[in-house]
């Protein structure tokens, strides 16, 4: 493991490098995996490089890479941002940017880390998302993971074509259950 901050049983999470931005810029490119996130444009490693070195400044963003225990290949990105230590919240973010590494359940350990670490470490009571409506697949990971709708940004993204509602979800300190 290179570098590893919160280890779990197959993936572990590490700060980003440098290194990171081409295949980070890879991975957003990519159109299926863009259509999930707040990007539009194509990216460039030089605009990832400055993602990199912006995200690794502030104190209210703890942004890591997500990385295979058996190879130590970086398979996409999961942070906490706008941390408020006084209203003790943060708003969380994924993405798995490794295709051929969907649908097998990277993404809910991911989740579980990131979180135990915003509520355990952090002393964090509220963590909250945004997400796509057509996203089936991540609301039944955060769903699983505790996270309650809380409301609707109704037609707020406009996607392939179409305008989509947002989901705002959150998950309190009391209603998280770690898995060991």
């Amino acid at each position: 493991m290179k570098n590893a901050f919160l280890i779990g049983q197959r993936i572990y999470l590490r700060p980003l490098e440098l290194e990171d931005a081409p295949q980070l810029a890879a991975y957003i490119n990519d159109p299926e995996v863009r259509e999930t996130l707040q990007m539009y444009r194509p990216v460039n490693q030089v605009f990832e490089k400055q993602f990199i070195e912006r995200i690794s400044k502030p104190e209210n963003d703890v942004v890591l890479g997500i990385a295979l225990r058996q190879d130590d290949r970086l398979i996409g990105a999961t942070g906490l941002h706008g941390l408020s230590l006084k209203d003790r919240k943060a708003s969380f973010g994924i993405s798995i940017g490794a295709k051929d590494q969907w649908n097998k359940g990277f993404g809910s350990e991911a989740l579980r880390l990131i979180v135990d670490y915003g509520f355990r470490t952090l002393n964090l009571n509220r963590i909250l998302l945004h997400v796509y409506a057509f996203n089936e697949r991540a609301k039944h990971v955060y769903e699983k993971a505790g996270f309650r709708r809380e409301g609707a940004m109704r037609q707020d993204v406009y996607c392939n074509g179409e305008y989509h509602d947002v989901l705002i979800m959150g998950l309190l300190r009391q209603d998280w259950q770690p898995k060991p």
